[in-house]
């Protein structure tokens, strides 16, 4: 099944933020739990400060289908994100390499 990235960018403060993170999380375990194969976590500058943005790894069908999973996620459906999606495909590694 193929691979797509989402990166996010902060648009607005940690503080204002820090509410739809933990939708964000509870959302993810949702998918989790319902059998979708993904990762998500934050990005962190040299000295492992949080950098304003996140990434989320996840295995679809799809474009269409990564897509509208997406734009459910919390962290999209709230504003304060600036994102892009695009598909991964993994030539040499252990993630999904035949």
């Amino acid at each position: 099944m193929p691979w797509f990235v989402k990166q996010e960018t902060f648009l607005r403060s940690y503080a204002q933020m820090k509410p739809h993170l933990q939708a964000h999380r509870a959302w993810v375990e949702q998918l989790r739990e319902a059998g979708t194969v993904l990762s998500s976590g934050y990005l962190v500058d040299g000295a492992g400060r949080p950098g304003g943005g996140g990434l989320l790894l996840l295995q679809a069908a799809d474009y269409a289908e990564a897509e509208a999973l997406v734009l459910q996620d919390p962290m999209v459906r709230s504003g304060g994100v600036e994102w892009r999606l695009q598909e991964w495909r993994p030539s040499v590694g252990d993630l999904g390499v035949p």
